[in-house]
């Protein structure tokens, strides 16, 4: 009887289903999350601009990747680009016509794991009024605790092409590109109170 009901305990043990885990929430470590971007001067050259400083949400499950999601937004206006005049321009009618507290996001909408470190994460990037899709061909560079902070932490790399036409700044093309380059690298620290 004894050897019955142990039995019967082990198939009951093995057959309930095992605790679905929750994403864990993190925060953007904002002085080492940059955007860059890139276009084609006219063929003689690329031209890059950057944003950093920024800061976002992220739920990561790293047990299941794909139930996780991320959020960022940030100004316009913190658009860098090394050159005070190209920066004039691009906050000027001809491009953004951008005020203070416009702003650029991003939320994603899915996210589909295609490898061990790698996602394409799709979402809707939001810029100068229009709302677009685009999908982020993102690699899990690492993940576990800081050796500095001590605490959970884990970086990103992400890369995507957009149309500037797509977003109402496709001024000059195609002499200039109307695609533009993006590589996105960020770190995030697990959020206080979160649990992992």
């Amino acid at each position: 009887m004894t050897r019955l009901l142990t039995t019967t305990a082990l198939a009951l043990g093995l057959a309930a289903p095992a605790a679905i885990a929750e994403p864990v929430a993190y925060e953007l470590d904002s002085s080492h999350s940059q955007i860059l971007f890139s276009y084609e001067h006219l063929g003689f050259s690329t031209t890059w601009g950057m944003f950093s400083g920024f800061e976002g949400d992220i739920q990561f499950d790293q047990e299941d990747p794909a139930n996780s999601s991320v959020e960022v937004s940030f100004p316009v206006r913190s658009m860098f680009t090394g050159w005070e005049g190209r920066f004039e321009h691009f906050m000027s009618d001809d491009f953004f016509g951008a005020e203070e507290g416009d702003m650029v996001t991003f939320t994603s909408t899915g996210i589909e794991v295609t490898g061990d470190s790698t996602a394409n994460i799709t979402g809707d990037l939001s810029m100068n009024g229009v709302t677009k899709e685009v999908v982020l061909e993102a690699t899990l560079n690492q993940a576990g605790e800081h050796p500095m902070e001590g605490k959970p932490w884990a970086g990103f790399d992400a890369t995507t092409t957009i149309l500037r036409s797509d977003y109402n700044v496709g001024m000059f093309a195609p002499y200039v590109s109307d695609e533009v380059q993006v590589q996105i690298s960020i770190e995030a620290m697990q959020a206080e109170g979160s649990a992992s």
